[in-house]
């Protein structure tokens, strides 16, 4: 059990059977009245941000939540398969599971998966990939205006913007947090 004043960034705590993921706190002591924490939180299965005032000695039980590094071995048009690294596990998820990371991710790259009480809410693909882009409009010669980019779509269906200089069949550095192109490989 952790109380709220105990309230860190990126601490873990259930409240009514929901986890939540503390995102930003402040302790409050106004001059009449009693202390309180002030918080921002995220429920880590919906995804949805609330922010609510809590007594510090308020008590809430821990989440725990569980990561595992799999690898994303392939997809039967209805399931996502991901293996266990130790264990050679495989578990079937569903497009919602996967949905953020999939976009960046080719088979066999590995992922960060995240469980709570033993069900996938979150899968994470790395930081950054590597990957080819498969169509974009040729860049043309002279345009070149500081900061013009082009769309294009990459090897995994993601569609990304780039600079006019890169062209159909490059390797391409991407920032998976914020779709944003980093360089050329």
């Amino acid at each position: 059990m952790i109380s709220a004043g105990e309230f860190r960034k990126g601490m873990t705590f259930e409240m009514d059977g929901q986890p939540y993921v503390v995102m930003d706190f402040q302790h409050v002591k106004p001059g009449k009245g009693a202390a309180f924490v002030r918080t921002k939180y995220k429920n880590l299965i919906s995804g949805a941000t609330k922010e609510g005032a809590f007594n510090p000695n308020d008590k809430f039980p821990r989440a725990h939540i569980e990561t595992k590094e799999m690898q994303y071995l392939y997809s039967d048009g209805e399931f996502y398969y991901f293996m266990d690294n130790e264990t050679y596990e495989q578990i079937p998820l569903t497009f919602t599971d996967v949905e953020e990371a999939i976009t960046f991710l080719k088979e066999n790259d590995n992922a960060m998966v995240k469980f709570y009480q033993g069900k996938v809410f979150q899968v994470e693909a790395p930081n950054f990939v590597e990957l080819t882009v498969t169509e974009t409009e040729p860049g043309v010669k002279g345009d070149t205006a500081s900061n013009v980019t082009k769309s294009a779509i990459l090897e995994t269906g993601a569609k990304i913007q780039v600079p006019l200089f890169i062209n159909e069949g490059d390797r391409v550095k991407v920032d998976t947090r914020s779709s944003d192109y980093i360089s050329r490989v």
